[in-house]
């Protein structure tokens, strides 16, 4: 049987043999191959005695209407791309997000085990890394009518991992106190691929929406295994690993709640479902910025941001809140008054991730709030970015007031492992 791009095959050569997805090859004299660990190896064809087809490509057809299910609570699906929406390309050795969004559910069986999925919108399809504020408004209105539609019960939203904190800590401020579930989910691996994280999370985030946690969460495997997720405040949430499936953490608070495949464990205080109308509020400034500062960093950097018309910084800070001050050959007491005075807006968050500032514990934490500095607490830096930029999307509010005002869970008074 003559092996094609996309066939499980394996390659004997003289002492070695490798199985895996055989690819398209760029060269006439190379043979591809994508092996289970996820990487490519190229072949040299003179190398190769031959070539056994284990399995022949499958060709997955398209649906174009989901299965509904009388009984179950209506859940809605929001799909914005990622690698929770890709799969293999054998052409190029990467993945694509699938041509139909409804190809989606060959791979997803489980998902339908709790839920009717009612309705499928798909606003866009790109990789998080290329979303921004605009991104996340269109998301917010979007979800806005589910929100008000008294027959979903939650809405469950899959999007690609790299900014997806950033996705749910702007739902969070756009949506308010939201009358039921949304819920963010993710793969970190494709759906086609036998140790994808995508089913499980899928499962987990199921149940999340029609369980009774009202709030703006991420839902994720809580370990390597396919065991069970976690529900994650998605104001303190993070990707803390580039590749694990357990890749988010909740960061000084307790998740909300441990999910199984058939149990929601409740972990932490949340909003219970309601029935009062949302009130989506998606204003948002672009001109914000998100500084980390290193040692011997020019503080002129600040004045780029001025020139450049920037409202307002979130600067990442050492420990408790230190940057070069007096004692420095390059300190930033001068300037960061002078910016301040024409009116940047400078907040501090901890580089550290776990724990919270206090400018108070040394002198220069003192130095440096008395240039005016907004010191957020325990409030994640990409957190900080994204309500900075709403809250100065709002002309009027007092900047400070409302930074330090805790509107969806961002400040923890009582830091939680």
């Amino acid at each position: 049987m003559e092996a094609k791009a996309g066939d499980r095959v394996e390659v004997h050569l003289a002492k070695s043999e490798y199985s895996g997805i055989l690819l398209e090859s760029p060269e006439s004299g190379i043979v591809l191959v994508k092996l289970k660990t996820g990487y490519n190896i190229g072949l040299n064809k003179k190398d190769i005695l031959k070539i056994d087809v284990l399995e022949k490509e499958k060709k997955i057809e398209s649906k174009t209407e989901i299965s509904h299910f009388e009984g179950k609570p209506n859940v809605v699906m929001i799909v914005l791309g990622g690698t929770i929406a890709a799969r293999l390309n054998p052409g190029k050795g990467g993945v694509d997000f699938v041509e139909n969004p409804f190809d989606l559910f060959k791979y997803y069986p489980g998902l339908f085990e709790k839920v009717n999925l009612s309705k499928v919108d798909v606003p866009f399809m790109k990789g998080s890394e290329n979303m921004d504020y605009k991104d996340w408004q269109k998301v917010a209105k979007t979800c806005e009518k589910y929100l008000e539609d008294g027959n979903i019960s939650g809405i469950l939203i899959t999007q690609g991992t790299d900014t997806l904190h950033y996705t749910s800590a702007a739902l969070s401020f756009f949506l308010g106190e939201v009358n039921k579930p949304v819920v963010l989910t993710y793969s970190q691996r494709s759906i086609d691929r036998a140790s994808s994280d995508a089913d499980l999370n899928l499962q987990c985030a199921a149940l999340a929406c029609i369980s009774e946690i009202a709030e703006v969460m991420v839902v994720g495997h809580a370990s390597t295994n396919d065991d069970f997720c976690y529900a994650f405040a998605g104001t303190k949430v993070r990707k803390l690993h580039s590749s694990r499936r357990d890749a988010f953490r909740a960061v000084n608070r307790k998740p909300f709640a441990k999910i199984t495949r058939d149990s929601v464990e409740i972990l932490s205080e949340h909003r219970i479902r309601g029935k009062k109308k949302p009130e989506v509020d998606a204003k948002f400034e672009e001109k914000v910025a998100l500084l980390k500062f290193y040692p011997g960093q020019e503080p002129e950097i600040l004045d780029y941001y001025l020139e450049k018309g920037y409202k307002g910084i979130v600067l990442e800070m050492f420990g408790l809140g230190q940057i070069a001050t007096s004692g420095a050959r390059l300190s930033w007491i001068k300037k960061l008054k002078e910016v301040q005075e024409k009116g940047l807006i400078v907040c501090a968050a901890a580089q550290t991730i776990n724990g919270r500032l206090d400018p108070l514990v040394y002198v220069t934490g003192r130095e440096l709030i008395d240039t005016g500095i907004i010191y957020l607490e325990d409030m994640l830096a990409e957190t900080a970015f994204v309500k900075l930029g709403w809250v100065l999307g709002h002309k009027g509010w007092d900047v400070r007031e409302n930074m330090l005002k805790n509107f969806s869970k961002e400040i923890n008074l009582r830091l939680e492992e």
